[in-house]
């Protein structure tokens, strides 16, 4: 497989952010290509994005253009780093020029997961009683919830897992709503107290899956990089990203999604919903998996057609007000 290099002597650069998350998720696809290619070095270079350095704001106030990205995509665009590592439900669906998605890799599980305090260790989701305060920072599970079960209360939660279980071990939060992939990655799964069915919380597009960026005019890293995609991942992340584009939509407005593959067909759900959860459009279409970024687009103008532009409209002026929550 090293034949997909033009120089055995190569040292190949991977950028990633600094966060513990990242390093975990970079560091396993270093390992990977390390086994795939023997005898390259694969040398990993870290640097702090702008998402990193503001905590103390929610950040569907900041935007989310690059938030996690923009620092490693000109290292790349430098040529300071070959490729960089992503969590693709950071990555933006439309990137600078002269970069792309290189490859997909096997996600981890998709779904949110509820952590509790303690004291709600006898609760699900769906029994907790009314006013427990529940800490998230995405507004995709914000509107969800407040969908489903308006009784609880909700409270923005910033910084990395780490911070945020100890925020909800000292009684600040009664339970988190966090990525069970995240928490799989960095050895907390003994945490998860419960796996929200995508019946009440479909997940953030791309979410469990690696993302990897690389410049569009280096065939070589492209090559290095197709030796860990993952095809059935693949169709499912490519038919969510082009869900959310054609609605215009960040990673930091509601917006969830849910995919499955039998055979070679896949279907993906999708949904919108407003910020007060008094309203949430949810469709679903069915077709080749080969075609997953035209089910993507058909499933967005059926969104469309039932209103979602009217809802996006309004939670992009309510963050522009600043009256996200």
């Amino acid at each position: 497989m090293s034949s997909a290099v033009s120089s055995p002597t190569r040292t190949i650069r991977i950028a990633s952010r600094k966060s513990q998350l990242a390093l975990v998720q970079t560091h396993w696809v270093q390992g990977e290509f390390q086994k795939l290619y023997p005898d390259y070095a694969f040398e990993v270079v870290t640097m702090t994005t702008q998402g990193d350095n503001i905590l103390d704001v929610a950040l569907a106030k900041i935007g989310d253009k690059g938030l996690f990205t923009k620092e490693l995509e000109l290292s790349m665009l430098r040529q300071d780093t070959d490729f960089a590592v992503h969590s693709l439900k950071d990555l933006p669906t439309h990137l600078p020029e002269g970069l792309m998605l290189g490859t997909i890799t096997e996600r981890e599980d998709p779904a949110d997961a509820l952590v509790v305090h303690p004291k709600f260790s006898s609760y699900q989701i769906d029994t907790l009683p009314p006013g427990t305060v529940i800490g998230t920072s995405s507004l995709r599970r914000l509107a969800q919830l407040r969908y489903h079960f308006p009784h609880l209360e909700f409270k923005d939660v910033r910084g990395n897992l780490n911070t945020r279980l100890q925020k909800l071990d000292a009684g600040e939060y009664d339970a988190l709503i966090l990525a069970a992939a995240g928490l799989t990655r960095l050895n907390f799964s003994d945490r998860i107290h419960q796996v929200i069915p995508s019946e009440i919380s479909l997940h953030a597009v791309g979410q469990g899956a690696l993302g990897i960026e690389c410049r569009s005019d280096d065939p070589d890293i492209l090559a290095i990089l197709k030796g860990l995609e993952h095809q059935p991942t693949a169709f499912r992340c490519l038919a969510e990203r082009s869900f959310l584009r054609e609605l215009e939509g960040g990673c930091q407005v509601p917006i969830g999604v849910n995919t499955a593959i039998a055979g070679d067909q896949l279907t993906l759900t999708g949904m919108v919903a407003s910020l007060d959860g008094q309203r949430l459009i949810k469709d679903e279409v069915v077709g080749a998996a080969t075609s997953a970024e035209a089910l993507g687009a058909a499933l967005a103008e059926k969104l469309k057609a039932q209103g979602a532009q009217e809802i996006l409209a309004e939670i992009f002026a309510a963050v522009r007000a600043d009256v996200v929550h």
